[in-house]
């Protein structure tokens, strides 16, 4: 139900955004990104009713098929509904949030080193055995890499979800139920991706993307006190999701090359499931958000 008009507040379109800021970027986020993602799903990267292929293999179409879209929905949703809701101050705080990155170093290292340690441990139970060491071309290739990820995945989706709508959702539900919308919400996103290559193809069995989105869940509880904790630093928050992606896409396989892609999303989804268990409980539900 939307709430009656404000004296003084525009009527119309942007009286509606400036009302209901968090709805309308949602709405948008989903909007722009599937409409931008429609080629590609259609192309022969997906359900092959298109007949085109994004150029590039699995990995250069991605970029030029999912990328655009991905810079589309999120970051550029939150910087319009700012735009409008609180104008030029609005933007102010956004800016300052996305260049926060002082913050103590000690910060930098935990987010650096605890994401590959807790993929490594838990690909090693799924495994049964360690980790193979990785070749000095992927240790070579790590920070370039993480470097890539922050600029594509972490500036076009965090912005978003963690910079725009977490502090607003917590104001109003608190970080529990905030996480969990977020998260469910980032997680069903991701899902027309899932009817291409990205995702396994149109073929791909339904329990892969309840999967996906029951992971997307249980780290953003991982992503909120982080979120919380540093300040409300955002590339810091960037850092903790490109580590996931960079580990999985550059070393994972050589470390474990008897497991196979899906026991990949199993390891992240055990990984991510035991440190939003631990955090809940040592912060009692609180996720690191100072108590007002």
């Amino acid at each position: 139900m939307e709430n009656p008009p404000v004296p003084h507040e525009p009527a119309g379109l942007r009286g509606s955004i400036r009302r209901n800021p968090l709805t309308w970027f949602f709405t948008l986020a989903f909007a722009l990104s599937w409409a931008a993602w429609t080629p590609y799903v259609l192309s022969r990267n997906g359900l092959d009713v298109w007949q085109f292929t994004f150029p590039g293999g699995r990995a250069g179409s991605q970029l030029t098929g999912v990328l655009p879209g991905a810079y589309l929905g999120p970051i550029a949703s939150a910087l319009l509904v700012t735009g409008i809701t609180e104008g030029r101050a609005g933007l102010r705080t956004w800016r300052r949030r996305m260049l926060r990155f002082k913050v103590s170093w000690r910060w930098y290292l935990v987010v650096l080193l605890s994401v590959p340690a807790a993929l490594t441990v838990a690909s090693a139970v799924l495994a049964g055995r360690g980790p193979a060491l990785p070749s000095a071309m992927i240790l070579a290739a790590y920070l370039p890499g993480l470097l890539i990820q922050m600029i594509t995945t972490g500036l076009a989706e965090e912005p978003g979800w963690r910079e725009f709508a977490m502090p607003r959702m917590q104001q109003r539900h608190g970080p529990l139920t905030a996480t969990l919308v977020v998260g469910v919400l980032w997680g069903c996103w991701h899902l027309p991706l899932f009817l291409t290559e990205w995702g396994g193809g149109p073929h791909v069995s339904w329990t892969v993307p309840v999967q996906f989105v029951v992971m997307t869940i249980a780290f953003s509880f991982v992503m909120t006190w982080v979120f919380n904790r540093s300040g409300e630093s955002m590339p810091l928050v960037m850092l903790l999701h490109t580590g996931v992606n960079n580990y999985l896409s550059l070393a994972w396989t050589d470390m474990f090359p008897s497991l196979s892609e899906h026991d990949g999303a199993r390891a992240l989804l055990l990984a991510a499931t035991a440190a939003a268990l631990v955090l809940l409980i040592a912060t009692r539900g609180r996720l690191g958000l100072p108590r007002r």
